[in-house]
């Protein structure tokens, strides 16, 4: 009944915005992502292309890459990361999408990556079932977890405040660092996991949900979306090749 009161308030609250992409611009599109300052992020892994555009849709800059990429996040519009499984590194690039530093990874096989902050990045290793805590700036492990779970059709990870949050494409999972199953809960069709202080976001193709440490609840649904995203001004989604924002009317 949550869920569906939230789903209802959704539709009630929230107003549709037209944003200014074109359906070229749009298709084939496999990850979506918005930053603050209202800049919209396009990956597509057929030419394995990574493009920035303004809400007006004119782009600002773009990056041909030779292997698939995940996006972590444009929370940090300045320092962008990017993880690749198949070329086992971490890319950091700028505003206007410009590398500014590669990280080769020299490990077993590292299956995911998540970048806490400028420093320290998290690293999950298949090969050897170990989860890393790595100062990349100066190529050391801070610290070392044996973690034997099953990293089968994993889609994202974040590590925060001694926990790790698994997430694969039907399920949500939740760990300590000693690989103990702490919490865990069907999902459907996942993406990415991104963090808001203390709450964990789980973005599917068509809904976003909030774990906040106990309860795991939606916060905004469109059934009609290939791909939605978050950022401070509402929720983005993208249909049939258009792109919406979805803006919480004050009610007074």
């Amino acid at each position: 009944m949550k869920s569906l009161l939230l789903i209802l308030s959704s539709v009630l609250l929230f107003s549709q915005k037209r944003i200014g992409l074109d359906s070229l611009q749009t298709k084939n599109v496999q990850e979506l992502l918005g930053d603050d300052y209202g800049n919209i992020y396009l990956y597509k892994n057929r030419d394995l292309s990574f493009t920035k555009y303004d809400s007006l849709g004119s782009q600002l800059g773009k990056l041909m890459l030779t292997f698939p990429y995940k996006i972590q996040s444009v929370t940090n519009p300045l320092n962008i990361v990017m993880f690749s499984e198949n070329a086992q590194e971490i890319k950091f690039l700028d505003q206007n999408l410009n590398e500014i530093q590669k990280i080769n990874l020299n490990f077993g096989f590292i299956k995911a990556v998540y970048a806490e902050d400028l420093q320290f990045a998290w690293l999950l290793d298949d090969s050897n079932k170990t989860l890393f805590q790595y100062n990349f700036r100066n190529s050391s492990t801070i610290s070392s977890f044996p973690f034997n779970i099953n990293l089968q059709s994993l889609k994202d990870f974040l590590v925060y405040d001694n926990k790790v949050y698994i997430l694969k494409e039907n399920s949500f999972e939740v760990y300590n660092t000693k690989a103990t199953l702490l919490y865990s809960s069907p999902i459907s069709n996942a993406r990415k996991l991104r963090r808001n202080n203390s709450d964990i976001l789980i973005f599917g193709s068509q809904a976003i949900q909030i774990f906040d440490g106990k309860t795991l609840f939606q916060i905004f649904k469109n059934e009609g979306a290939k791909i939605v995203d978050k950022n401070n001004a509402g929720f983005l989604a993208l249909i049939k090749d258009k792109l919406y924002l979805y803006s919480q009317i004050i009610d007074n």
